[in-house]
């Protein structure tokens, strides 16, 4: 039976909960949840986990949901042995998830995806032999033959997944992969009847349109079409326009938007990219053809995704990232708790991170996504004493352990001792780019008020205080570390809590003490020209106007640092090197733009009136400077748990910086806090 919302109903989002037709598929609203490979796709039995994951999202009233990518043949892998849907048996396979998918009053559509260059196996082919700066692998040339068996293979997939009992299918035609590598002249070489111009380099993608709709009849075909490539050599808007009139013409059904190829060197939906930049590309896209459009990228809230559909940029708007962070999104939506939305905010470290190092999905701000049958918060029975639980300390460990044991049912009682919730966490929101941390601050906040959790706030619990309780959950968190430099009592010097907190300021030359995760972001919050537009941001990045500029990239306008940082290591391995697979390029490339020298291989001697002063390849020099910030690392405050333990032999439990003190990883302490109570 469905969970979806009644969209009858008065609500703040009407254009976003509005019914569409998509040939003979009616969705309840305009939301779609876009693709993006977990890793449950690839083994016949994870099917089981990935059926939960979506079954929960078609619960949460979400409009059209869409796989991960299931490649047509078997050179189109991701990987070894990845996704496909080339076979009959395949198919039935996935009548169980279509199945459960239906039940829950859900629309499922899957995703056709061939890897092309971007292949991680030595099997890749493209459609020429143009090595990809992201694999190590060189792809073979498909012959003419070659393509065109690839062109009917990805139509026979689609009648595959008709079969499976998916309501539609979405054919990848962005981001990179072979669909684009035939559509761009920098991975087209060919001068055959696949390539030689921009109308050769067309047939591919029109065929795979066609031959599908020959086999499927009026099935409703998704086309994920690049609006803007932002690599040299891309497609120029003038060809993007003339592909969707072919596409349109050829029997697409909808055009979702893509943004950028995953070698590009511009960041599109972390979360520094301003929300919905990208917004206008598809309203031109919007205008050009007359089959539905549907927007995409950093549109993360309702009030965002209701906005683009009222203004007549969209007609859909597609939220992958989100669906992750709160798999009940439309339905808090459309029931007027927009404020309960547990809200993505574009960090990737849970989820695209895990993904490009061949982990398993998940989410930092929700790590029960794709976990859905194993990290289960189980109501407490009724039959059972309501057991009290104490959580000492309200950072990110802290605030998801007090949640998940209300969501189950315990009497919580959360103590704080600052007269704020969020811990070092409200540091990081300081940090220019990740503003939507407060969204998750705001997101606990909301939740501690509806579950009734006695919050607790300029409170510092003892151990008496703490006796009564049947499980106490210790999450006293971190404090900085204060490295042994001469010095370092001189009145020039701040630690990084004081400065993100407001506490300190800096002067305008500035060094920073390590150049962790905390130093990289104290150098980019101290460059930081505040009030950046998106047009600012679009130039610094070098984003250009695909009608003008090749491939939407043009010469990117220098940013006007308000201070001189020098960052500095002891390591000598490049700074910045441990930073997240999918997003560390992008806080390296802000340190460059910003004019940050960087110092590795630095040993620390004092700090004195001159500034900091350092012996690097064995030579002595001083950082001349009017503030040094220390970003050294933690340090784990467990004191309470230390005299806890002398008297407690049960119900103790030590998590987050308390457990381990580690760059502030929150990724780490949401999930231990959630499965710290999930096994109470």
């Amino acid at each position: 039976m469905s969970t979806a919302p009644d969209t009858a109903r008065p609500t703040a989002y009407p254009h976003l909960l509005d019914p569409i037709e998509l040939g003979p598929l009616r969705l309840p609203n305009r939301v779609v949840m876009g693709s993006m490979h977990t890793g449950l796709e690839d083994r016949v039995w994870d099917l089981p986990a990935l059926t939960a994951y979506f079954v929960e999202r078609a619960r949460g009233g979400v409009g059209l949901m869409i796989t991960g990518g299931y490649a047509p043949t078997r050179r189109g892998w991701l990987k070894p042995l990845a996704s496909d849907m080339t076979t009959r048996l395949q198919a039935m396979r996935h009548r169980d998830l279509t199945g459960a998918v239906h039940d829950a009053g859900g629309a499922i559509a899957l995703q056709v995806l061939h890897a092309g260059r971007y292949g991680y196996h030595p099997l890749s082919v493209s459609a020429s032999a143009v090595k990809s700066p992201i694999t190590p692998f060189k792809p073979s040339a498909l012959s003419a033959k070659a393509v065109d068996q690839t062109a009917t293979a990805f139509a026979r997939s689609v009648a595959l997944a008709q079969k499976a009992g998916y309501d539609a299918v979405e054919i990848m035609g962005s981001e990179g992969y072979l669909i684009n590598q035939f559509l761009a002249a920098r991975t087209n070489h060919r001068d055959d009847e696949w390539g030689g111009s921009a109308s050769a380099r067309m047939r591919f993608p029109v065929e795979v349109v066609r031959r599908t709709r020959e086999l499927v009849g009026d099935f409703p075909v998704v086309y994920r079409i690049s609006l803007l490539d932002l690599v040299e050599d891309g497609q120029t808007w003038e060809e993007t326009v003339e592909l969707a009139h072919r596409l349109e013409e050829a029997g697409v059904t909808v055009f979702n938007t893509g943004i950028g190829w995953h070698e590009a060197r511009v960041p599109t939906i972390i979360t520094q990219v301003p929300r919905a930049a990208w917004r206008s590309l598809t309203a031109r896209l919007k205008a050009e053809v007359g089959v539905p459009v549907c927007a995409s990228n950093r549109i993360n809230t309702p009030e965002v995704a209701e906005e683009i559909l009222a203004s007549g940029d969209a007609d859909l708007v597609s939220m992958a990232r989100p669906l992750l962070a709160d798999p009940d999104f439309v339905v808090k939506a459309a029931e007027g708790r927009a404020d309960e939305i547990n809200t993505c905010i574009g960090c990737n470290q849970a989820c695209l991170d895990h993904v490009f190092s061949n982990d398993k999905a998940s989410c930092l701000v929700n790590p029960r996504a794709c976990r859905e049958t194993t990290l289960v918060l189980l109501p407490v029975p009724d039959a059972e004493p309501r057991r009290s639980v104490a959580v000492v300390g309200a950072g990110p460990a802290g605030l998801a352990a007090a949640v998940s044991a209300a969501e189950r049912g315990f009497a919580v009682t959360l103590f704080e001792a600052d007269a704020e919730l969020g811990g070092q966490f409200r540091l990081a929101m300081a940090i220019p780019g990740k503003e939507e941390f407060a969204e998750t601050l705001r997101y606990y906040r909301r939740r501690l008020e509806v579950l009734g959790v006695d919050v607790r706030l300029s409170t510092r619990a003892t151990a008496a205080d703490l006796a009564a309780y049947d499980e106490v959950v210790v999450a006293t968190g971190v404090v900085p570390r204060v490295p042994e430099i001469d010095g370092l009592d001189h009145p020039s010097v701040v630690s990084y809590a004081d400065l993100l907190s407001g506490r300190a300021t800096a002067g305008a030359r500035v060094a920073v003490i390590g150049a962790g995760g905390i130093g990289v972001d104290v150098s980019h919050y101290l460059t930081h020209e505040p009030g950046e537009t998106l047009e600012d941001w679009m130039a610094h990045w070098g984003v250009g106007d695909p009608a003008e500029d090749r491939g939407g990239l043009t010469t990117p306008r220098p940013r006007k640092p308000v201070r001189e940082v020098t960052l500095v290591q002891r390591k000598t391995t490049p700074i910045g090197i441990g930073l997240g697979k999918t997003s560390g390029w992008a806080h390296r490339a802000v340190l460059k733009q910003s004019g940050v020298r960087l110092v590795s291989g630095a040993a620390y001697d004092r700090v004195d009136d001159e500034g900091l002063h350092l012996t690097v390849d064995g030579r002595p020099t001083v950082v001349e400077c009017d503030t040094v910030v220390v970003c050294a690392g933690q340090e784990s405050v467990r004191g309470l748990y230390d005299e806890l333990a002398e008297s407690r032999e049960t119900g103790l439990h030590l998590i987050g910086g308390a457990d381990v003190a580690a760059e502030l990883d929150a990724k780490r302490a949401i999930e231990q806090g959630t499965r710290v109570v999930a096994a109470l």
